[in-house]
């Protein structure tokens, strides 16, 4: 059995978090300095995270895979639970509109991030328990998206189309590996596709997204106004940026760009240079954990990998794809980047369980 852990993988987790970190200082201190009065408020913070997270991802990684197989119905009852007591006026706390939050002094912990990894680790666990009925939608798939949709059903509650749309994907794109018939997919697309449009409709604020996405300059400086200023900070990036810290985006142009919008910032100081380095270290993670999930000992270790890892991948190319105006705004951060407690950490978590799958592969 392999007892180290991947030497390679754990050293870009630590690249790229402090890399996020100092993006964040330099993305923050003109915000910071004017709501706080001090201009390393947010990256003290986020080191506090950083901090945690990492020794979180230290104990996981530690802690048999094999633990979430048989704790998995506990887990999801708790990100469940959660996910209601968030909706309480009084417990949960509204952020940008959102009731998405537990307040914690000056902290907030978001509770549909745990529900991400709740409903990978149960979907693991039901397609590792049950591989004959996959290949049957009423076996299979149906009783997973029930699940999943109630979860999707809460997180829009609060609302959160952005959190709930990875949620759903992640959990499609595990059902699409496990075996389920095609022709199922493209069922759930269709059906998908129609409640979207709903849901755009049930909201005006959502159709205004949409408006603004075809055609920012509509409303320049109202729902148009995150989209524009992005793009002008991305624009003048040139090969090798403005230079750290010479943002002009940062200067209350780009509201709160610290957070879903820190790639632009990432753009306009450090040009093409920094967007490959951003790029080929997440490259280096997809690729170190897929190829963990294709060298894993079972099922369940190959699921809850690949669910980890492609939620991972499709939250930042989402992020990036809303960044570079290719889709409407939909509050999505950063996986590493984005200035945030409950992201950063659950994605630590989340390469703990990765790397204590890598200990168990056969060399």
């Amino acid at each position: 059995m392999k007892k180290k852990i991947d030497t390679p993988l754990i050293i870009t987790i630590f690249i790229i978090c402090i890399y996020g970190i100092i993006m964040i200082y330099s993305a923050s201190n003109i915000w910071a300095e004017y709501k706080f009065n001090d201009e390393f408020h947010y990256v003290i913070m986020q080191s506090i995270f950083f901090l945690v997270g990492i020794i979180l991802m230290f104990i996981v990684s530690k802690i048999p895979y094999t633990y979430y197989l048989k704790k998995s119905n506990l887990i999801l009852l708790i990100c469940f639970i959660l996910l209601i007591l968030v909706l309480i006026p009084g417990i949960g706390s509204v952020r940008n509109g959102s009731r998405s939050w537990f307040g914690i002094g000056g902290l907030g912990i978001q509770p549909s991030e745990f529900m991400k990894l709740g409903l990978i680790i149960f979907t693991s666990k039901y397609i590792y328990n049950n591989p004959k009925d996959m290949r049957s939608v009423k076996k299979g798939a149906f009783p997973i998206l029930v699940i999943v949709m109630l979860a999707f059903f809460l997180i829009m509650l609060q609302p959160d189309f952005g959190t709930g749309t990875i949620l759903v994907m992640t959990i499609v794109g595990m059902l699409f590996i496990s075996g389920v018939n095609f022709s199922f997919f493209i069922k759930i697309g269709m059906l998908g596709l129609v409640g979207v449009c709903l849901l755009i409709i049930a909201a005006p604020y959502r159709m205004e997204r949409i408006v603004s996405f075809l055609n920012p300059w509509s409303d320049p400086l109202g729902t148009g106004f995150q989209a524009i200023q992005s793009l002008f900070a991305i624009g003048p990036g040139g090969l090798f940026g403005m230079g750290f810290g010479n943002s002009i985006q940062k200067h209350f142009y780009l509201p709160e760009p610290q957070t879903d919008f820190i790639f632009s910032i990432i753009s306009e100081e450090l040009g093409i240079i920094g967007i490959v380095s951003v790029a080929t270290l997440f490259l280096i993670i997809i690729l170190r954990s897929v190829k963990i999930s294709i060298k894993a000992p079972d099922n369940f270790a190959k699921f809850l990998s690949f669910g980890i890892i492609f939620q991972l991948t499709f939250q930042t190319l989402l992020n990036l794809a809303v960044v570079v105006g290719l889709i409407p705004v939909t509050g999505v951060t950063l996986p590493f980047f984005s200035y945030g407690g409950s992201s950063l950490i659950i994605t630590l978590i989340e390469m703990g369980i990765i790397l204590n799958i890598s200990r168990h592969i056969e060399n």
